[in-house]
């Protein structure tokens, strides 16, 4: 097995590392005292190297649906001995991943969505429209449906919603018909083709912006290849699940349909439940995370995105279950409005002696 090609570089790493600290820096319930990190998509096992490294304590727990990306994982994190825990799994069975280590709980869990340097560097995963490679772009090439299978079997409204719907592509209509009239005379197998037929889809003056014409297509036909986001749908609620009390969930999306999912997610449990009009929040209605990040989404710096263009797009969001139900009445900051606050303490004050 050859090195990737390149070289990696994590994404947002120092923040990662310093929102993570807290939950990995305490006594764990893992056996001998330890906490658990999970990386739900280990990758090359940059961020997972980096926190083994900052947390001696701390175990991993890495998923990947990527068989490839995770040889070259087993191999970068080997000198860590029995602290490493690779698996073979999509994120959302994060569940019975745990339960099949014997683990109930976790401290730390970090996501970083989409696609992999491993699967953008590599050109015969289909997954670049700058390189001619077979159109696979499966994350997993063990299972499922690839690219050339959609894109020679959908008809022209399921194309044209999946590039409308997921890659956000004005010209959805005119790239899926000219995909129709071209799969006619022969079936479509290549990247480089598919890119072609895109290309010469989109007027003349929207090509002149935003990048290569074909970047929303192929990220429209990466997303429904793979179920990213319904996946991530059940991913995310599962993890939280899973947390210990002041255990944290750090995501890095780089799509906006992902970070919707993810900031929804997110506020629901923020806020109370209970009615607003209430002097007092009700036992179990409030919140039960709290945001950490900075304005909701963080992103990167033009400082880190010129070290890794692939920082650009990045959106960054972090949060901590509120470890008992006192801290919960009391963390409102991120729970009811600051106002009804406000309007409790002078009652409260008035009850007194």
């Amino acid at each position: 097995m050859v090195e990737p090609r390149g070289v990696h570089v994590p994404v947002l790493l120092d923040r990662c590392l310093e929102l993570l600290a807290p939950a990995l820096d305490r006594p764990g319930h893992a056996p001998g005292g330890r906490t658990v990190y999970v990386d739900g998509t280990t990758g090359l096992g940059g961020h997972a190297e980096a926190v083994l490294l900052a947390h001696p304590n701390t175990i991993l727990v890495g998923l990947d649906r990527d068989t490839e990306a995770l040889a070259h994982s087993q191999r970068r994190l080997e000198r860590f001995g029995d602290r490493v825990h690779l698996v073979h799994a999509v994120y959302d069975e994060l569940p019975l991943v745990l339960s099949k280590l014997g683990l109930e709980k976790v401290d730390g869990v970090l996501f970083d969505l989409g696609v992999s340097s491993l699967q953008l560097d590599e050109a015969d995963r289909g997954f670049a429209y700058a390189q001619d490679a077979p159109l696979d772009m499966r994350m997993d090439q063990t299972r499922g449906v690839t690219a050339q299978e959609i894109v020679n079997s959908y008809s022209h409204p399921d194309l044209t919603r999946v590039l409308r719907v997921y890659g956000e592509e004005k010209f959805a209509s005119r790239i899926a018909a000219a995909i129709l009239r071209e799969r006619d005379k022969a079936p479509i197998t290549s990247s480089a083709l598919l890119a072609e037929l895109v290309r010469d889809s989109i007027p003349a003056p929207a090509r002149r912006t935003g990048g290569h014409p074909a970047k929303r297509t192929f990220q429209a036909l990466r997303i429904e290849v793979n179920g990213e986001l319904s996946t991530w749908e059940r991913a995310l609620p599962a993890a939280i699940d899973v947390l210990e009390p002041g255990g944290r969930v750090v995501v890095l999306s780089y799509h906006s349909l992902e970070d919707r999912i993810t900031k929804q997610a997110f506020a629901a449990r923020a806020r109370s439940t209970g009615p607003v009009d209430l002097p007092v929040e009700l036992p179990g209605t409030g919140p039960t995370l709290r945001l950490l990040t900075k304005g909701g989404a963080e992103m990167a710096s033009e400082a880190e995105v010129a070290r890794n263009p692939r920082a650009a797009s990045v959106r960054m969001r972090a949060v901590q279950l509120i470890e008992d139900e006192g801290a919960r009445r009391n963390g409102a900051e991120v729970g009811r409005p600051a106002k009804k606050a406000a309007k409790r303490a002078p009652r409260d004050t008035d009850q007194g002696p």
